[in-house]
């Protein structure tokens, strides 16, 4: 019944698997908002075959169609749909994927897909200068930072106006992993430069300008793809936009946090979000925002009743002053000397609610995680990384971060985790980052 319209998807259709697999998290979010199913256990020796047969035989004809295959497809809910994607956050490149398999449900011709980009030869101009500062943003194709697929730079002019370069990039990889969420794929770069022909543009172009990331992520994935080609990192003044935007609006700590996500809504800005040149730009934007302390008013989080989330205390229990200094666990000496580039990136303080409900909050270090580890309040809405949470001499869970309700998403560790440190109101549970998407969690006691 959901398989209709933007939702429509030929499984196992390698022709269109990018565009059916954007169809299909419409899909997914569809039927955790609207569809439901009841169920009950039976015995594994049951008949399960001649059970359906008896059901089929007692329901009115009607109520059987879908399974004789004797209807015609429903017609796409539109509104219902539309709800969905609006919720899911899809940009410009995700809406033309939902289209194109509209058209190809209705069987007629489908629009055509980003243009491919027309080689190193090709590649657009980059802007010429004066230039006060630069911003950089890139998109991946799959985990390995190398793989870059877009780079956005958004070039500042003295006057604070702004020209955006972009040019896609072939990765030459064949694991596309997220493409749902940029919409970028094998046919988007077929013909593009690869980053061998792009590195040498951009380190000229950026040479001797401050460059502006958001986050760490886009040096990083600069450096490793510069390692695979073991040529040197360009020479680059890195700031990241994400410390000036702390500094200006510090109300936003453990308030939506400072990713380009929450200063959207925050700043005002319009851009869509995971497209390299559109991120760029609001990145350079929220430098300027914070050069000019263009703040508002500072934004209250709300829950609504309908939230799907569990009783929680919602208590929040300052962090220590001076008086309290932190100290390590001492289950954790001497264990810097096995990860000597640990970094302690803060804590949380435990409550009686915390300990009862088997969780604990991230409100305070939310900014310091990744951006793209951080996703949306179900599981339709996960995040399209994960970290890897270290919480014992061999324990560990892979998870994302729900950023709305500021807990990691897999809970189920908690319980043992607080367990095993005896944990009681008033510790400390610290969080410790031991490498890129890799993290410690301990419980430190007075």
């Amino acid at each position: 019944m959901y398989n209709t319209g933007r939702m429509w998807r030929l499984r196992n259709d390698p022709e269109t698997k990018a565009d059916g697999d954007i169809a299909k998290k419409v899909r997914n979010a569809f039927i955790a908002e609207y569809c439901g199913a009841v169920w009950v256990p039976l015995a594994d020796d049951l008949d399960i075959s001649g059970l359906e047969a008896q059901v089929i035989d007692l329901a009115p004809k009607n109520a059987v169609a879908w399974n004789r295959r004797g209807m015609d497809a429903y017609e796409e809910p539109t509104d219902l749909v539309d709800f969905v994607i609006g919720r899911l956050g899809f940009g410009a490149a995700q809406r033309a994927a939902l289209d194109r398999q509209k058209m190809r449900f209705l069987g007629g011709e489908t629009p055509s897909t980003r243009p491919a980009a027309s080689g190193a030869q090709g590649m657009k101009t980059f802007p010429k200068g004066p230039f006060r500062f630069e911003a950089l943003d890139v998109e991946t194709a799959n985990n390995n930072r190398a793989s870059i697929c877009q780079i956005g730079v958004a070039c500042v002019r003295p006057d604070n106006s702004i020209e955006t370069w972009v040019t896609y990039v072939d990765p030459q990889t064949s694991r596309w992993v997220f493409t749902g969420l940029h919409g970028i794929s094998n046919a988007t770069v077929r013909g593009a430069p690869n980053i061998a022909e792009v590195l040498p543009v951009l380190e000229v172009a950026l040479s001797g300008l401050t460059v502006y990331q958001h986050s760490g992520f886009d040096r990083s994935a600069i450096r490793a793809a510069c390692a695979e080609l073991s040529r040197p990192e360009p020479e680059w003044d890195w700031q990241n936009s994400v410390t000036v935007a702390r500094q200006a609006w510090p109300e936003l700590k453990g308030n939506g946090g400072h990713g380009l996500a929450s200063l959207k809504g925050y700043l005002g800005l319009s851009f869509e979000h995971h497209d390299a040149g559109e991120d760029a730009r609001a990145a350079a934007e929220v430098v300027l925002h914070a050069e000019n302390s263009r703040r508002r008013p500072s934004v209250q989080a709300t829950i609504k009743d309908d939230d799907d989330f569990d009783v929680v205390d919602d208590t929040w229990v300052p962090p220590p002053g001076p008086s309290m200094p932190l100290k390590p666990n001492d289950a954790r000496l001497g264990h810097e000397a096995t990860c000597p580039n640990e970094k302690l990136i803060g804590f949380t303080v435990l409550t009686d609610g915390h300990i009862k409900n088997n969780h604990f909050y991230l409100r305070d270090v939310l900014a310091a995680f990744p951006e793209d580890c951080i996703g949306g309040p179900n599981a339709a809405s996960a995040a399209p990384r994960s970290v890897l949470v270290r919480w014992g001499a061999s324990s560990q869970i892979t998870t994302d971060i729900d950023g709305k309700k500021k807990l990691f998403r897999k809970r189920g560790w908690v319980r043992e985790f607080f367990e095993t440190n005896a944990a009681q109101a008033g510790n400390h549970v610290q969080i410790y980052e031991l490498g890129p998407y890799e993290y410690e969690v301990s419980v430190h006691r007075e």
